[in-house]
């Protein structure tokens, strides 16, 4: 395939991430697939990023997630010199066929800006699309720029001028659902976890809450804010509190973790993650939002853990109640749930995975999203 495909993943971290990293972990699954294919990707990232790309492009030596506790008129330009690098990159050289852009908010309006002139976009939706609606009520990309969501859910929620720039959604993928069918079961333990950022929308106060409540024990697996560890936490100044996610763990969630019945881990990552939640009896989502992706949904699925949760936004999408996992209506239906969730078959969740949430088949969907929005840029143009 003759394509180059500029994969701008933004300047907050490095692809891959080291341990959490939502949007720089799809990008990192995305690009091998991508390039097996046959495209050329040129990474617009931090300098220390490791992915193997045909080209890496950047502005900030390292990433920059941790300047985001800083007071906003601090932070607010760091997309933008990120953005500022991609354009110039765009201006100066010729061979770049598409831009797919996962930057929020700034990433698309900087694309649509451009003007006719420029050349093709995909802006990949991560996030609540609830956000930014002054952007995205009024987004205008003409035939140029698209829009994809992660869910079918993500996009319905979607404001109509967002939603006329939409291809579809392109469900989220992991590499354990490689030959995950094929791999041998996993002894279970008792607790099961919450894995992701702690944050109000993941609803690690519910699930705590339930744990002490249904006597389950419960383990999270996660950073808050930057910090990834305890005793980073533990240590961290008054500026700490400056932080959102910083004031949601003191103020709702810490005082339910004792150590014994729930237990804050705080991020891990790779094999360790791996081991955490195969070994569990389910995962944990005591959702507060319209969850648009669930890539911990997926990467539960494929180690052979079913999932546990409050069927909101994407959820019912990549499960399959009483098969793969078990969806209430609210949190009082997910307390009732928790003690079936021993008697699904792990080999069910297995087989799912390996089915629909392969990196290749995320890759393959791509490009066809990508063919379909160059030959609709170039309809337009002609």
């Amino acid at each position: 395939m003759s394509l180059t495909v500029l994969m701008n993943a933004g300047p907050w971290l490095p692809v891959p991430p080291p341990g959490y990293g939502g949007i720089e972990n799809v990008v990192a699954t995305l690009v091998p697939e991508l390039r097996r294919l046959g495209v050329r990707v040129v990474l617009a990232s931090t300098a220390d990023s490791t992915l193997p790309v045909d080209e890496l492009m950047s502005v900030f030596p390292d990433g920059q997630f941790g300047a985001l506790q800083r007071p906003y008129n601090q932070v607010c330009g760091i997309s933008h010199a990120h953005l500022n690098g991609v354009v110039r990159a765009l201006r100066e050289r010729d061979d770049i066929d598409l831009v797919h852009d996962h930057v929020e908010a700034v990433g698309l309006a900087v694309l649509t800006a451009m003007g006719p002139g420029a050349g093709p976009a995909l802006h990949t939706l991560h996030w609540d699309l609830g956000k930014h609606p002054d952007l995205y009520g009024y987004v205008d990309g003409g035939d140029r720029v698209r829009v994809n969501g992660v869910s079918a859910s993500q996009l319905a929620r979607a404001p109509q001028a967002l939603q006329d720039h939409a291809v579809g959604h392109v469900h989220l993928a992991t590499p354990l659902a490689v030959d995950a069918d094929l791999r041998p079961p996993v002894e279970k333990s008792d607790h099961l976890v919450i894995l992701g950022r702690i944050t109000p929308g993941k609803g690690q106060h519910i699930g705590a809450r339930l744990a002490h409540q249904a006597g389950f024990d419960l383990v999270l697996a996660g950073p808050v804010g930057p910090y990834r560890r305890p005793e980073e936490l533990a240590s961290a100044g008054p500026e700490a509190g400056q932080n959102p996610d910083v004031r949601y763990w003191r103020e709702q969630v810490a005082p339910l973790v004792d150590g014994v019945r729930v237990r804050w881990v705080g991020m891990v990552a790779g094999t360790a993650r791996d081991d955490l939640v195969a070994s569990a009896r389910a995962t944990l989502f005591p959702l507060c939002w319209e969850e648009p992706g669930g890539t911990a949904v997926i990467e539960s699925l494929a180690v052979g853990t079913p999932v546990v949760a409050i069927g909101r936004g994407c959820l019912p999408e990549l499960i399959e109640h009483g098969r793969t996992g078990l969806l209430a209506d609210d949190e009082d239906g997910l307390a009732d749930l928790v003690p079936e969730a021993s008697g699904l078959d792990e080999r069910e969740c297995r087989q799912e995975a390996s089915r629909r949430f392969t990196p290749a088949t995320m890759a393959e969907r791509y490009v066809d999203l990508y063919e379909q929005v160059r030959r609709a840029a170039a309809a337009s143009a002609a």
